[in-house]
């Protein structure tokens, strides 16, 4: 009997590992893309209710497939351990929701993230979502020193431009609007133009700001976010090759495959003897 769950988790895993089968699930992601955008268009109601029929057709097609993931795999508590699988698995939930009644608005929002799932099944976009993620903690560190420089050059034109524009430097969180403004390079010279009728020298406030947030904040940003998907890139080649994190004897994929297919037999039939 567990030779034959075994042999079963083992088609059920070539079928999901399959480029075909890969293939097939990521053009039913883009569909379900489209049908969603199509929904927002006005359309006769013939064509509603084919998009209708669709919609639960990619839905079913969905529940298909996170089923035979989860089958394909030996311990099933192991499935759970993926933060993608319980991703695709809260929004395949959740496209069962009916599109009716009080609910609607729940799962028409579902049905959009649907589309995230093509995040789940490229590796590489899932190699950049996890550089992002991994990223964060730095970035926020880089942020909150931006947060402590704006406030400071707002706390200064609020008390320096405050009677030339209240309207832009009146206290410190609007001071703060304006000093974003800058950094985005959004009209900034009619906001310097404005002050510098007043104080002339005032483009060094703004000169500095800009080399500060705009070039050396920005490319820190820029940095760490590269150098975090160095990182992730090195890891994905090293499992990949069968190395670990820290380097190692490489070894195939397909030798790999093949050794845990070895040693699951054997365990089969240790455990075949042992009953008899």
């Amino acid at each position: 009997m567990s030779s034959m769950v075994f042999k079963f988790q083992r088609r059920l895993k070539r079928v999901d590992n399959s480029k075909i089968f890969q293939g097939i699930v990521i053009a039913v992601i883009i569909l379900s893309a489209l049908l969603v955008g199509a929904k927002t268009h006005n359309l006769p109601a013939s064509v509603i209710q084919v998009l209708g029929v669709l919609d639960v057709a990619v839905t079913l097609f969905f529940v298909f497939e996170i089923v035979i993931r989860f089958l394909a795999t030996p311990k099933k508590s192991q499935f759970f351990k993926s933060g993608w699988n319980i991703f695709d698995t809260i929004i395949v939930i959740g496209s069962l929701i009916p599109a009716g009644g009080s609910g609607v608005l729940i799962a028409r929002l579902l049905r959009v993230f649907r589309v995230l799932r093509l995040v789940s099944m490229v590796p590489e976009l899932r190699l950049l979502i996890n550089a992002l993620l991994k990223a964060l903690p730095r970035m926020g560190y880089i942020a909150l020193l931006m947060f402590v420089i704006f406030y400071i050059y707002a706390a200064i034109g609020s008390i320096v431009f405050h009677e030339i524009n209240e309207f832009l430097w009146g206290d410190v969180s609007i001071a703060m609007l304006t000093m974003f403004r800058v950094a985005t390079f959004e009209d900034w010279t009619d906001v310097m133009y404005e002050t510098m009728a007043v104080y002339p020298m005032s483009w060094i406030f703004y000169l500095t700001f800009i080399f500060l947030t705009a070039f050396i904040f920005l490319n820190m940003m820029v940095g760490t976010v590269l150098e975090v998907m160095s990182e992730e890139h090195n890891n994905f080649r090293a499992e990949s090759h069968g190395e670990s994190k820290e380097g190692g004897e490489p070894a195939s994929r397909a030798q790999i495959e093949k050794l845990e297919h070895e040693l699951e037999e054997i365990k089969v039939l240790l455990r075949q003897r042992a009953q008899e």
